[in-house]
C-alpha cells in the first residue's frame, strides 16, 4: 500500500463550539480535530457535555454557534453529506423493538444504500464480528441489554463509514464482550477516526491513541493515555523489591538525597521500595546510584503506572465558588 493511502486526514474539526439550554452552557467553547488513524476517548463527569457534543458533531442536536466540520463539510450546511460518512451509536442504543435483528439489520442496509453482494458480505461479516448469530431471528424487545448494544454498534459500523461516533459503546458488555468490541474498535481505528465517549477509565488505556477531558462544557485535558496518567500524584514510579535489611539501607541512602533531586521514596517491611522521581533521568541516576553504593541486587523490578482515577477527580473535582 503506497504512503498516500496511509496519510491521515483530518475527519473532524471543531472551532469554538457552544451549546446553550436556556442560561445553561452544556457546550462552552470547545475546539478540537480528529484525523483519520486515530481514537479519541471522550472523558468527563456525568453533565460534562459530552453526548451533547458527539450529538452535534453527528448533525443531531443544532450548535448554539461554533463551526462542526466533518472531512471538510460544515455539518449545518450539508447534514446528509457528512451523515453518510459516519456511523453513530447514541446513549441508550435507540432500536425498533418490534423488529427482528435480521430485520432491523437489513432495513439498516437499505437506508445505507446497500445493495448486492455488497449488502450480503457487510451483513455477514458485521454479524459474525459482533457474534450476532445466536439472535438473528429474536426480537429486539427481547433482549438482554449487552445484546442491544451489540446490534446498535453493528448498525453504526454496518456501512463501513470513515468516521465512528460512539457514545458509551460497552456499556451493559460482559468482561468477554468488552474485551471483543475493544478489539474491534482497536482493528477499525487503524484506518478510521473514532471517538469514543466513556465512563471507563480502563477503556482509555485498551483502545485510545488520545484522551481528552472535558468539564463543565470545557476541555480540561487534551493528549496521549501515558500523558494522562503521568499527572497522577504516583503516575511515574518504580517498585524494587529486595530483602528487609536491603531494603532499609536503600531507602536511607535515597532519603537522604531525596532534597537534592526529588525523589520521594517509602518502603515496607516486607522488603519493597518505591522511588517517584520528578523525571526519567532522577529515576536512572537515583537507583544507579543507590545500587551502586549500597551494593544491593533487587530481585525485581517495576515500572507502575499512575492511577487514572486519582487524575480523573484531580481534573473534574467541584471547585470552590463553581455552581
Amino acid at each position: 500500500m503506497s504512503a498516500a493511502a496511509h496519510a491521515r486526514v483530518t475527519a473532524i474539526s471543531v472551532r469554538d463550539l457552544h451549546k446553550r439550554y436556556g442560561a445553561v452552557d452544556a457546550v462552552n467553547g470547545l475546539s478540537f480535530t480528529l484525523q483519520t488513524g486515530e481514537v479519541l476517548g471522550f472523558l468527563g463527569p456525568n453533565g460534562a457535555g459530552k453526548s451533547t457534543t458527539m450529538k452535534m458533531v453527528a448533525g443531531y442536536v443544532p450548535v448554539s454557534s461554533g463551526v462542526i466540520e466533518v472531512f471538510g463539510d460544515d455539518i449545518q450546511q450539508h447534514p446528509l453529506r457528512s451523515q453518510r460518512r459516519m456511523g453513530y451509536l447514541p446513549e441508550g442504543s435507540p432500536l425498533y423493538g418490534e423488529m427482528t435483528v435480521a430485520e432491523f439489520l437489513g432495513f439498516v442496509a437499505s437506508v445505507r444504500g446497500l445493495s448486492g453482494a455488497r449488502r450480503q458480505a457487510r451483513l455477514a461479516e458485521v454479524v459474525e464480528q459482533l457474534e450476532l448469530e445466536i439472535i438473528l431471528h429474536q426480537r429486539i424487545e427481547t433482549l438482554s441489554k449487552g445484546f442491544k448494544r451489540r446490534v446498535g454498534l453493528a448498525q453504526a459500523v454496518l456501512h463501513d463509514p470513515d468516521l465512528l461516533i460512539l457514545d458509551e459503546p460497552t456499556d451493559g458488555l460482559d468482561p468477554n464482550q468488552k474485551f471483543q468490541v475493544r478489539q474491534l474498535i482497536r482493528a477499525m481505528g487503524r484506518s478510521k477516526a473514532i471517538i469514543i465517549s466513556t465512563h471507563l477509565l480502563e477503556e482509555v488505556g485498551a483502545v485510545c491513541d488520545r484522551a481528552m477531558v472535558v468539564d463543565r462544557g470545557r476541555i480540561v485535558f487534551d493528549g496521549t493515555p501515558e500523558a494522562l496518567r503521568a499527572l497522577a500524584p504516583d503516575g511515574r514510579q518504580m517498585r524494587m523489591r529486595m530483602t528487609a535489611v536491603d531494603a532499609e539501607r536503600v531507602k536511607a541512602v535515597l532519603a537522604a538525597a531525596a532534597p537534592e533531586i526529588g525523589v520521594e521514596v517509602s518502603a515496607d517491611g516486607g522488603g519493597v521500595v518505591t522511588i517517584r522521581p520528578p523525571t526519567d533521568a532522577a529515576l536512572v541516576n537515583a537507583i544507579s546510584l543507590v545500587l551502586c553504593e549500597a551494593k544491593v541486587v533487587p530481585v525485581d523490578i517495576a515500572t507502575e503506572s499512575g492511577d487514572l482515577d486519582a487524575v480523573f477527580r484531580q481534573l473534574t473535582a467541584p471547585r470552590a465558588g463553581a455552581v
